[in-house]
């Protein structure tokens, strides 16, 4: 009899867990990444035209909405950081649940680390040959100061903002309030007014996972094509597609493995992420002009610093600095915070949870810090050395890119002036498979807890539906690639994906401040 009833436990339990699936939640989005990723395969030439058309309505007709808004939540930010808010504790442990080391590498590894490591190495290069603020005629040392200056920009403050206040609005609603918290929509509850399982609400989740798996996509989609050619380089054969597609399974398994132990292993693969990524900065410091990196690093972050709010608000209204129509600060600014916007869905839950047992204003400057540590770190050292061999005069590598080259392999003659050519790709390869792995175990076991109707505080997803959102992230990102989406149709998706989101995103802001307000 005892036996019997165990078993009619387990099995009723088993009934529980099926019925908790929110299966409009988990289909929906699949069905309209399906359906876009056909539309890409069937019809390449006329998809193309179409994201021309939307790129330019959202980049040159909308493009102030992005501009303003990461200016508006970094100074909100840094506001509530620095008011008496910020002693609020989240949650009601003594001390965090995860030392500074573990939460910094767990932060800076959540988020689109991979693209971090591909845009150190090339992002310069493209600024080399730009016109920022529409200087047509720029002596060698403006053209360096701009190419090492914005990167940082790019990848400083305003980005990190974008993960960082809404993180602490979740880990608030989480750990201080003790209400649901694991969608987008939850966080509006102080807007929407018990309204997130229907309505808006719903529409709200759908947006957000339809929305983050467009910029998943084009984060595998941009650096993939350097691992493939990475791992060809050191093999000595020709890679392509099939190669990158092969990646993005291997990648692929690596993470679901990963993100089916919890989040103990995603903490293990963190510091080893960090681990490799250190070797590889030794590496390039080692053989590379040390002097040269440091005093351009330093110099770009006297830049950044000095032209912040021009940088912040500078749109070109005339389109004197870029081509096609569209300005710098179209082409890049734009594209950059749209990129960030995209992922905010899912990595600032994953911040939230790791941050119990901080202060909001812990978690804000200290997400700000190691955020911007690893990030300008990692620019600094691989953009200076490539940017070293730009002004040199050893290797033309922004005349690559103009001349019609690669980004992959303008990176790859990069690292063909290490006198340890082969040891630095292994390390690169490593570094970006886990990098890989580690962001993409972060934000599967939040979205898969977005498949549940009533997940509770502290509970992992079911192992299936994690498995499952691991499959569905590799989607799109093989359409793009049999497509041959170009630079500007990969920023486009994000650019479209992101602006509802970023509609979303003030109303969490809104509602954070409200419920905030409430405390006097």
């Amino acid at each position: 009899m005892g036996r019997q009833r165990q078993e009619s436990r387990r099995v009723s339990k088993k009934a529980s867990e099926k019925t908790s699936v929110d299966w409009g939640i988990t289909l929906i989005p699949l069905v309209m990444i399906g359906v876009l990723s056909a539309l890409l395969l069937i019809f390449p030439e006329k998809s193309q035209r179409v994201l021309a058309l939307l790129r330019n309505l959202f980049v040159n007709g909308l493009g102030f909405f992005y501009i303003l808004l990461g200016l508006g939540v970094l100074l909100i930010a840094l506001g509530v950081g620095a008011s008496r808010y910020g002693n609020v504790r989240l949650g009601e442990l003594e001390k965090p649940r995860y030392s500074n080391l573990s939460w910094g590498a767990m932060i800076f590894t959540s988020t689109m680390a991979a693209d971090i490591l591909y845009w150190s190495l090339v992002e310069w290069m493209y600024y080399y040959s730009a016109s920022p603020f529409a200087m047509k005629e720029m002596t060698l040392a403006q053209k360096q100061d701009m190419a090492s200056a914005y990167p940082l920009f790019h990848w400083g403050p305003i980005p990190w903002a974008f993960y960082i206040l809404p993180a602490c609005a979740y880990a608030y609603r989480m750990f201080v309030k003790k209400n649901e918290c694991q969608r987008l929509s939850h966080a509006c509850a102080g807007i929407l007014k018990g309204q997130t399982q229907r309505g808006v609400g719903r529409l709200i989740d759908l947006l957000a996972i339809t929305g983050l798996l467009a910029g998943t996509a084009t984060t595998f989609s941009l650096a993939t094509p350097l691992l493939a050619a990475a791992v060809g380089e050191i093999l000595g054969i020709e890679t392509g597609r099939a190669a990158s597609i092969f990646l993005l399974a291997v990648i692929g398994l690596v993470f679901i493995a990963a993100v089916m132990k919890g989040m103990r292993a995603i903490s293990y693969l963190a510091s080893a992420c960090v681990a490799v990524f250190v070797c590889l900065l030794a590496v390039f410091l080692i053989f590379g002009p040390k002097i040269y990196i440091l005093e351009t690093g330093i110099t770009a972050m006297g830049t950044v610093v000095n032209d912040f709010f021009r940088m912040a608000t500078w749109m070109d209204p005339l389109r004197l600095s870029g081509k096609g129509g569209n300005g710098f600060p179209q082409d890049w600014t734009i594209f950059y915070w749209a990129y960030w916007i995209s992922w905010f869905v899912a990595t600032p839950f994953f911040i939230a949870r790791i941050s119990e047992g901080r202060t909001i204003r812990q978690t804000i400057f200290g997400g700000l810090s190691c955020g911007l540590l690893g990030t300008y770190t990692s620019f600094i050292v691989f953009g200076g050395f490539g940017l070293h061999l730009q002004v040199s005069g050893k290797v033309d590598l922004a005349g690559m890119l103009l001349r019609g080259a690669s980004p992959s392999q303008a990176i790859l003659e990069v690292f063909g002036q290490l006198p340890v050519t082969k040891l630095a790709l292994v390390l690169l390869i490593f570094a970006m498979i886990a990098f890989y792995a580690s962001t993409f175990d972060a934000i599967t076991l939040v979205v898969a807890g977005y498949s549940h109707r009533n997940l509770q505080p502290g509970e992992d997803p079911d192992k299936s539906l994690r498995a499952f959102w691991a499959g569905v992230f590799l989607l799109l990102p093989m359409a793009l690639l049999f497509s041959e989406s170009t630079l500007s149709n990969l920023q486009t998706v994000s650019i479209i994906a992101a602006f509802p989101l970023g509609m979303i995103m003030i109303l969490i802001v809104t509602s954070f401040l409200k419920e905030l307000r409430s405390l006097s």
